[in-house]
């Protein structure tokens, strides 16, 4: 007696109930695996783009911002700030590394990012083709940029002011590619990096075609000194030497100087707790629709036992134990319970697939990764263990089952 193929033949004669049930259990398997692709994504990203990163100063303004801006290179940055200032900073024994970066421009939506080669290493990355940036409008591409924009080493482009596409104000100075980088699977990796000097050149254009200009004017050292002083970056990166700087340091920035100390790891962690009650809300309607489907299936099976008594108590007569009815039973809950899943897994992968598209087609930073297989192990066996309770309470009919009273009352 083929006990599979007797749950495969009661599944298709009811087709309505089986549908409703792998629908109601796909929906909250979807939502289940969706908020926690969301809050793994979020919580990877923390840790794989903030790296040592103790402390970001940049414009006073929001703390938030700033991080975002400056870290995740998701937000318009609060302003610029003195290089000589940021200097001072540089330079303090209690700091270990400073890597200042400067941005305001972009190429077909990448931002172009001013820097030092000390911000390759803040997220492991190396180069796969090509040199190092060594001199002024020379840029490195991450691997993402390079991938959809088709670039290679030596190709040249024309940036954009500003961080949003444009055709307007399209700076005149060439940048060369020299080299490209390996995938990182981080927001380097939809970045142009290059020197300070670059950024400076490109954004002090006019003022030195002045200063040439002016030349006789002014004494080339003072010309000199004065653009030096008037160079800007965006903002600071700190890493300090002991983790106790992290007490009082931000403090004296944010008191005695007209800059803005953030705590990326705090700045973060408060936003993840304002998307969590978010976050909660869903994970807790996706466990009540789980509870509704589990109530679907055992009402579905129970159905079943209770509509095919007669079929049943034959199979009882031609040998069939009580064991090998409830492994029927269960065998059709667990059928519904893998279509489902696959179809919830499927449902997410696409989902994910054309957020991942839009993201690309608006040249936005791609926060999501791939959930890791121990999340879906564990969905799979909490799903497992509530079909089994269903299937537990769906076949009391059979553990109570009257052979002679059912055959007796069918004639």
């Amino acid at each position: 007696m083929n006990i599979w193929k007797i749950s495969l033949q009661n599944i298709k004669s009811k087709p309505l109930y089986t549908f409703l049930s792998v629908c109601v259990l796909a929906l909250s398997i979807t939502l289940l695996l969706g908020i926690q692709q969301l809050k793994y994504s979020f919580k990877n990203q923390i840790e794989t783009n903030l790296g040592k990163i103790g402390l970001v100063i940049g414009a006073k303004g929001s703390p938030l911002q700033l991080v975002l801006a400056s870290v995740l290179h998701l937000d318009n940055p609060t302003g610029n700030i003195s290089y000589t200032e940021a200097q001072n900073i540089i330079k303090n024994p209690r700091v270990k590394s400073a890597v200042p970066i400067s941005y305001g421009d972009n190429y077909k939506g990448y931002r172009i990012v001013g820097t030092t080669e000390t911000f390759l290493s803040i997220y492991n990355a190396e180069l796969e083709t090509g040199s190092n940036v060594e001199q002024s409008m020379e840029v490195v591409l991450g691997a993402t940029v390079a991938k959809t924009l088709n670039l290679k080493v030596g190709d040249t482009f024309l940036s954009s002011h500003g961080l949003i596409e444009n055709s307007v104000d399209v700076h005149n100075d060439e940048l060369t590619i020299v080299g490209i980088l390996k995938p990182t699977h981080k927001v380097i990796d939809r970045l142009i990096v290059t020197n300070l000097e670059s950024i400076w050149d490109v954004h002090h254009h006019e003022v030195e075609d002045t200063s040439h200009a002016d030349y006789h004017h002014h004494d080339h050292d003072e010309v000199a000194k004065e653009i030096e002083a008037d160079k800007e970056i965006t903002s600071l990166l700190v890493t300090f030497k002991s983790p106790r700087s992290l007490l009082t340091f931000p403090r004296k920035i944010n008191e005695s100087t007209n800059m803005l100390a953030a705590l990326p790891r705090y700045e973060l962690h408060k936003l993840y707790e304002y998307t969590s009650v978010g976050f909660q809300t869903i994970t807790w309607i996706a466990y009540l629709i789980l509870v509704m489907s589990g109530l679907t299936i055992f009402i579905s099976l129970y159905k079943m036992v209770k509509e095919r008594a007669f079929d049943l108590a034959i199979l009882r007569t031609y040998g069939a134990s009580n064991f090998q009815l409830i492994k029927m039973v269960l065998y059709e809950g667990l059928i519904i319970a893998f279509l489902a899943f696959v179809i919830a897994y499927l449902f997410v992968k696409i989902g994910l697939a054309i957020v991942l598209n839009f993201m690309v087609a608006s040249n936005q930073q791609n926060l999501l990764v791939n959930l890791p297989y121990q999340e879906l192990v564990y969905l799979g066996i909490l799903v497992f263990f509530k079909v089994v309770l269903s299937v537990s309470l769906a076949i009391y009919p059979i553990i109570k089952m009257n052979i002679s009273t059912i055959l007796s009352h069918e004639k």
